[in-house]
């Protein structure tokens, strides 16, 4: 508790000191002989309020004020509250209603500081949430970029193959344009080597009648040559 007695509490009161009987739930018992110091402390290294008693050495309370924690005012001189972390109801006993009332009033502000300071806890964490989920958002971002440049470039290389298949397609109509046009050209030469030959046939056999002609014309002459 030394850490509390080097810090200066932000207010600080006498009160009798109580606890709700943990069997009936109902009963006070007292927890100091006679009134005590009861403090407000700001913890600064956890950013909590704090209400703080000693009986001597003895820390009778020891409680952290939370959002949700309310000091209830039962009559003028005597208020309570449920400290869920310590399981048990505190209660404290003032001389006046003036130090019930300055307490009531430091209860009220330090749950509202706590609940600022935890609403801004969970922005931060909301807004940190945001950040990851930002920053996975443009790396997903970037990764579609990626896959569109991909995309693109697949493209491009398809335009181009496709380019070059219409090139060869129209080369090799061109080629086979070609090659009906010699077998027309070989299917001519053919049948103009076939007329000749024919033409060559007829010729060679006008020729060897007229060789045969010539044959009985000059054994005819040989033989009236012998008669004469």
């Amino acid at each position: 508790m030394g850490h509390f007695k080097q810090e200066q509490p932000i207010f600080s009161t006498r009160a009798h000191v109580f606890q709700i009987d943990p069997n009936t739930k109902k009963n006070w018992v007292p927890t100091s002989k006679h009134a005590v110091t009861v403090s407000y402390f700001y913890d600064s290294t956890r950013n909590v309020y704090r209400i703080i008693s000693l009986d001597g050495s003895k820390a009778i309370i020891n409680s952290t004020i939370t959002p949700n924690m309310t000091f209830t005012k039962t009559s003028q001189k005597f208020g309570q509250w449920a400290d869920s972390r310590a399981n048990t109801v505190y209660g404290l006993g003032f001389s006046s209603e003036h130090h019930l009332s300055k307490v009531t009033e430091l209860e009220c502000v330090s749950s509202q500081a706590n609940a600022v300071h935890t609403h801004k806890t969970e922005l931060n964490q909301t807004i940190q949430e945001l950040e990851e989920t930002l920053k996975l958002k443009e790396e997903e971002i970037e990764r579609l970029k990626q896959e569109i440049d991909n995309a693109r470039e697949l493209q491009e290389q398809r335009d181009s193959l496709t380019q070059k298949l219409q090139e060869v397609e129209i080369r090799n109509k061109d080629l086979e344009g070609q090659l009906s046009d010699l077998e027309q050209r070989l299917e001519k030469s053919q049948n103009e080597q076939e007329a000749f030959r024919n033409n060559l046939k007829t010729l060679l056999e006008i020729l060897d009648g007229k060789i045969f002609e010539l044959t009985e014309l000059r054994d005819n002459l040989a033989k009236l040559l012998e008669c004469s």
